[in-house]
């Protein structure tokens, strides 16, 4: 596990304590280390890995789309 070091606004480090105060985690470490997760989870830092099924949908909207074409369409006289 890494270790870091954090300087945060009195009114965010209160915060914090209070939470702890009432209950809602064990102790600080636990408190801090929870709701950075939340707050990184909500980002969806994840790897994105691409599924079968949006792979052939990103094909299809791409075979669908003329700017995605290699030739001009002569439908339209251009």
């Amino acid at each position: 596990m890494s270790k870091i070091e954090v300087t945060l606004p009195d009114r965010i480090n209160d915060d914090i304590d209070r939470l702890v105060e009432q209950g809602e985690f064990v102790n600080r470490e636990q408190a801090v280390e929870e709701l950075l997760s939340m707050g990184v989870s909500t980002y969806n830092v994840t790897e994105e890995t691409t599924t079968e099924d949006e792979e052939l949908f990103t094909q299809t909207v791409d075979d669908q789309d003329p700017a995605m074409q290699d030739e001009p369409n002569d439908d339209y006289g251009f």
